[in-house]
């Protein structure tokens, strides 16, 4: 199996074709057209620059140094924006992707300290608790549950390792009115959203405690010059103490977990 440990250099095959026409083969091909025809790490990834960048400013703000010897695995990297961050941490860094166009962008933007393979997060070509951390970003919106996706990010980190998940917010009004909207039209959904109540019970199913929920409010690409606004102190406070409204206005959530140790049970204390 390869882990960051080992710095395997794992044989970047294609996926099967000729599968049938479901909503995640849908999104598989849909990632895969996005790495033939976009550039950039936020075209690649499916999101506006807008979007990823206020993904990374959060997410570095929420993060803290971990152990500088630990291995993180990111699941669903793309172009692997996160990656890199981890990886300028010290950390070594397994990036994971089911579309090879974007793991090959991904090595050419960069390999140090990071090893990329083909694999699919319901399915990780890893080892049991092998690793201090895993990241799964930007990806339960492709998939048609979380439920696999969830267990198999629990099951890849050691006890006291850390899981962070992000999703798009199923209770974000403009989310909720585009549901409406596309029930109304008879048009299905092209992405799936998510409630953080629903992660949280699915990552204690799966034996991670202290669960904490954050929320990420993320203005559309053209009102982007007033995202710095709903980034102030204020709004996050609000945010953290009212959880009503983050659940309004949040665009996405993400939820973190930690491993829990043998014999240790969880509490119920979340953030």
């Amino acid at each position: 199996m390869a882990t960051p440990d080992s710095t395997p250099s794992p044989r970047l095959d294609r996926m099967p074709r000729h599968e049938p026409v479901t909503f995640e083969s849908g999104w598989q091909r849909r990632f895969r057209n996005f790495a033939e025809s976009k550039d950039d790490d936020a075209g690649i990834a499916g999101w506006s620059p807008n979007g990823l960048a206020c993904r990374l400013r959060n997410f570095s703000r929420l993060w803290r140094d971990g152990d500088p010897e630990g291995a993180w695995l990111d699941a669903g990297c793309g172009a692997g924006t996160y990656c890199r961050f981890l990886a300028a941490k010290n950390l070594r860094v397994l990036g994971v992707d089911y579309s090879l166009p974007t793991l090959h962008k991904a090595e050419r933007r960069g390999s140090q300290g990071i090893v990329w393979a083909l694999g699919d997060v319901t399915r990780l070509p890893v080892k049991t608790g092998a690793y201090s951390g895993a990241l799964c970003f930007g990806v339960l919106q492709a998939l048609s549950t979380s439920d696999a996706a969830v267990g198999e990010l629990a099951s890849v980190v050691r006890p006291g390792g850390e899981v962070w998940i992000d999703a798009l917010n199923a209770s974000c009004l403009p989310h909720v009115w585009e549901r409406v909207a596309r029930k109304l039209r008879g048009v299905p959904m092209h992405l799936r959203y998510e409630h953080p109540s629903r992660v949280r019970r699915l990552m204690r199913a799966h034996g991670l405690i202290d669960m904490r929920v954050d929320w990420i409010p993320i203005l559309p690409q053209k009102w982007g010059r007033f995202q710095h606004l709903v980034e102030s102190d204020v709004v996050r406070w609000m945010l953290r103490y009212i959880p009503p409204l983050g659940a309004l206005f949040s665009h996405a959530f993400i939820v973190r977990g930690r491993r829990a140790a043998a014999g240790v049970k969880d509490l119920g204390v979340e953030g």
